[in-house]
């Protein structure tokens, strides 16, 4: 089966960024979202392998996105890559569905340790 992913990041820097770590890591960008309405409009269209969000995205912020997506889909793998790394919002994050949690500014092998524990089922 082919691995997938959407990437929500209000950046576009961060999406072409996250997009050739995700390609290195054996995933294809399906899509890319600036806000989280649009991550959740666009996961409930393509159903991706996996989708990483930011925690500050406009319109939905990335926790209320990972809950609408967890009540579409509740074995959907989500992985939030965010700057926003207070302990708070990090345990909120994974409460409400997150596989992981990876902290910006990050180095590949982050990405790809998360990446890991998606392929592996952990």
């Amino acid at each position: 089966m082919a691995k997938t992913v959407l990437i929500a990041d209000v950046t576009a820097f961060m999406r072409l960024t996250l997009s050739s770590i995700m390609e290195r890591g054996g995933y294809r960008v399906i899509g890319e979202a600036e806000d989280g309405e649009k991550a959740v409009e666009m996961y409930r269209q393509l159903t991706p392998t996996l989708v990483t969000l930011d925690i500050l995205l406009p319109k939905l912020d990335g926790i209320s996105a990972i809950k609408q997506i967890k009540g579409f889909d509740p074995v959907a793998n989500i992985v939030v890559i965010s700057a926003m790394g207070k302990k708070k919002l990090v345990l909120e994050a994974l409460s409400a569905g997150a596989r992981d949690f990876v902290l910006k500014p990050f180095q590949p092998e982050r990405v790809f340790e998360a990446l890991q524990k998606i392929d592996d089922g952990r």
